[in-house]
């Protein structure tokens, strides 16, 4: 059996008067032979505990030629499923990349953390290790090559080497390695630059649109593209393998390959549907490894797994304990658990666009729980609205050429949404109001719930308040003290997102709440209502002053469009000179940009300066350039 983690320390500290090579051959001479004396009975000429080897894709969903996809070109990749296992049923938790990353290298949940929202850099407690540090500290050579965005701060010492330059070939002879190579070919920026049609090696004509899209030139261009794109990163697999066997390790390592979720084309990346969210995931394990294996080569597993369940699996595949904090569940090694029922996920603020969504699959159905209903599905979001696909999309709506499917991207959304995957794949038929599926929609939002409260999900909570939290004590520690009301926060967005009328008494008794966040839903809950919570108006007007920023902007853009435009106006663009909180400005920059129109238009000399100077956040300036755009002169 492999000695766990502490045996290891401890022979680390009794090497502490040898010099490091003296440390590290003790240390490894322990691993190879506990690992060897385990595995005896599998093979004689096995001396080491095995390589590992990740190859991760960026924003591509499973669109192979080995998921059954006819379109796709991707021999490498299909080959590398013949010779191991493919995972049907495998999830990003987040359909973006940084907090995607965020979940793998942890562990835990980002929104246990505060680590949800995109370019968000909250500090983690120090009882949470990454996993890279739980191999280095069994000997293994950890690199990374090259992709640093986990969307929280990463201490010194995670990684042996972390650069485009980081590479296996670099680590002690006979040291047993853990190497990531990332793949950007296939990110979304590759539809950014529209190829020439005759360049295309994939025919637009033959492409398969979703019934969501509709059928234009650009769309069809666009998905021809990405096609080429993902048979590009296809090439880029290959030539990661061929200098594996080169190298003469192939024989000891076990390589997986992933992509950091689901993409490109617009309804995909970013939105928690099967498209945003599953990914194609392969493992292949030689046969110096094969009992490490859940299956025979070229076998299909339909079992659910996640990202949060990768850091877990790495340390149970290596017999080195699975900490308490973690939140994943290993799916390979001995500390595997039982499959899974549900994999869960999550969609906050993205760039510059403020959201918050819960969603809930099983191996049948999706369950999505909207907690900012009022807010379109199509919000405008500038790196998205590069590809030609999305502006297209787009105009085709503005004038009149989109089915009532079409349609639904660039409306509301609904409280809670419902799908059948199996049935529908693309999730255009929301099954949430169907009777027939009630005990379905009951059981999931149950499910959702309890995971919510569970992880002591920090969502809840509007980022203005979360970056002050922050000021102030770790997030996680946070969440998990008495000063939490989760409980009485949770009831109030529930009511809130209901949409509900008859739950305006309720939403105006969460108004007067001594808890800013409670009161924060409260606000929402009208503006949500609209002109039907014109009943509450006064208790808006008193909010205006409220010492809670969050609050404040919520209250202006209910009362803004409750036709109190000279008592809100001036709140807002007030807010969007707050200097203290850039989370409190982006808020009031979303609320005028949800105006639009007068408001608007007199806030274009203060988002100019936010555009001209350099120290400003990047999703400010974003946001700042579609105001601009949209409302300047």
């Amino acid at each position: 059996m492999f000695l766990n983690s502490g045996i290891i320390n401890h022979i680390f500290m009794k090497s502490v008067y040898f010099d490091f090579s003296a440390a590290f051959s003790i240390s490894l001479l322990v691993l190879f032979t506990s690992f060897s004396c385990d595995q005896g009975k599998t093979s004689k000429n096995q001396t080491q505990p095995p390589n590992i080897l990740w190859i991760v894709s960026e924003d591509n969903s499973p669109y192979f030629g080995c998921y059954g996809d006819s379109l796709a070109t991707t021999p490498t990749l299909d080959k590398l499923a013949s010779e191991g296992i493919l995972y049907k049923n495998a999830f990003a938790n987040a359909p973006v990349c940084a907090a995607a990353r965020s979940t793998i290298i942890s562990g835990v949940y980002p929104t246990t953390m505060g680590t949800q929202n995109m370019r968000s850099k909250y500090n983690t407690p120090d009882l949470i290790k990454f996993f890279p540090q739980y191999l280095k500290e069994v000997g293994y050579y950890t690199t990374n090559n090259s992709k640093t965005d986990y969307n929280m701060n990463i201490p010194a010492g995670v990684w042996d080497e972390s650069s485009r330059k980081a590479h296996y070939k670099n680590r002690k002879e006979g040291q047993p390695f853990f190497a990531i190579f990332n793949i950007g070919v296939s990110h979304e920026s590759g539809l950014h630059k529209t190829k020439p049609a005759i360049e295309l090696r994939h025919n637009p004509a033959e492409m398969n649109l979703p019934p969501y899209h509709p059928d234009t030139p650009e769309i069809r261009h666009d998905w021809a593209q990405f096609y080429d794109k993902i048979e590009d990163m296809d090439t880029q697999v290959a030539r990661i393998l061929n200098e594996l066997e080169a190298s003469g390790q192939a024989k000891n390592t076990i390589v997986a390959y992933y992509s950091d979720h689901g993409g490109i084309v617009t309804r995909s990346k970013r939105f928690v549907y099967d498209t945003g969210t599953r990914v194609p995931m392969i493992w292949r394990f030689p046969e110096n490894y094969k009992h490490l294996a859940p299956a025979q080569p070229n076998t299909q597993l339909d079992r659910l797994v996640s990202f949060v369940d990768l850091a877990p699996t790495m340390l149970s595949i290596l017999d080195i304990h699975v900490p308490d904090y973690m939140q994943g569940e290993a799916f390979l090694g001995k500390q595997q658990k039982e499959a899974r029922q549900y994999v869960h996920l999550f969609s906050d603020r993205m760039d510059e666009r403020i959201d918050k969504v819960r969603a809930v699959r099983d191996k049948q159905f999706r369950y999505i729980k909207n907690y900012m209903p009022h807010r379109i599905y199509g919000e405008h979001l500038v790196y998205l609205w590069r590809a030609p696909s999305c502006r297209s999309w787009e105009q085709a709506y503005e004038q009149g050429h989109c089915n009532e499917v079409q349609s639904i991207f660039w409306n509301e959304k609904p409280a809670e949404e419902l799908y059948d995957v199996m049935a529908d794949p693309w999730e255009v038929n929301n099954l949430a109001a169907n009777p027939e599926y009630a005990e379905t929609l009951n059981r999931l939002r149950h499910e959702t719930n309890n995971w919510m409260a569970s992880t002591r999900d920090s969502g809840l909570i509007p980022e203005g308040e979360l970056m002050a939290l922050n000021d102030k004590q770790l997030i996680y520690d946070y969440v998990r003290s008495e000063a939490y009301d989760y409980g009485g926060i949770k009831h109030a967005a529930d009511i809130a997102t209901a949409r509900d009328k008859s739950k305006l008494e309720d939403l105006i008794v969460f108004l007067g709440d001594e808890n800013a966040i409670i009161r924060y839903w409260g606000v929402i809950g009208c503006l949500i209502l609209g002109h039907e919570a014109k009943d509450a108006k006064d208790h808006l007007i008193k909010l205006l002053k409220d010492d809670s920023a969050d609050v404040r902007i919520a209250s202006a853009e209910a009362l803004y469009k409750l036709g109190e435009t000279s008592l809100a106006g001036p709140v807002l663009i007030e807010e969007l000179r707050d200097y203290k909180n850039e989370r409190v400005r982006l808020h009031a920059m979303n609320s005028i940009t949800s105006i639009g129109g007068e408001l608007a238009k007199n806030v274009i000399p203060i988002i100019e300066k936010i555009i001209e100077n350099r120290e400003e956040r990047d999703y400010l300036k974003k946001q700042g350039s579609f105001l601009i755009q949209r409302y300047g002169k």
